[in-house]
């Protein structure tokens, strides 16, 4: 079963479950798992530092605990906003065989797909 890491930035504490929400119904309609503690938000805003924020390392700690195959975000900006700091990710992603999926059309698709 594949398993996925749900993580969004909220700009307003205490609203996390409206962009969380719609991750889970994602995930759950291709039938994707979210392992407990897997699903993650950072408050703040989206050009913070990913050093700053305590859910991304939770991602990144389930990830190399092998808990999870991929991550789903509202935006890949969601991730990081700067160019400079997602080519870092994007690297440790790879290394990890994590695909990154988002739920907004206007996205541009990066990365590997699930295996199902």
């Amino acid at each position: 079963m594949t398993a996925v890491a749900l993580h969004a930035v909220v700009p307003v504490p205490g609203m996390e479950y409206l962009v969380l929400a719609p991750l889970a119904a994602h995930a759950g309609a291709r039938g994707w798992a979210v392992p407990a503690g897997c699903a993650v938000s950072d408050t703040g805003p989206l050009d913070q530092d990913t050093g700053l924020r305590a859910g991304w390392a939770r991602i990144r700690e389930a990830a190399g605990a092998g808990r999870i195959n991929g991550i789903v975000v509202p935006a890949f900006a969601h991730i990081v906003y700067r160019w400079n700091d997602w080519t870092t990710q994007q690297s440790w992603r790879l290394k990890r065989g994590l695909f990154v999926i988002s739920t907004d059309p206007t996205d541009v698709a990066m990365g590997l797909e699930p295996q199902e």
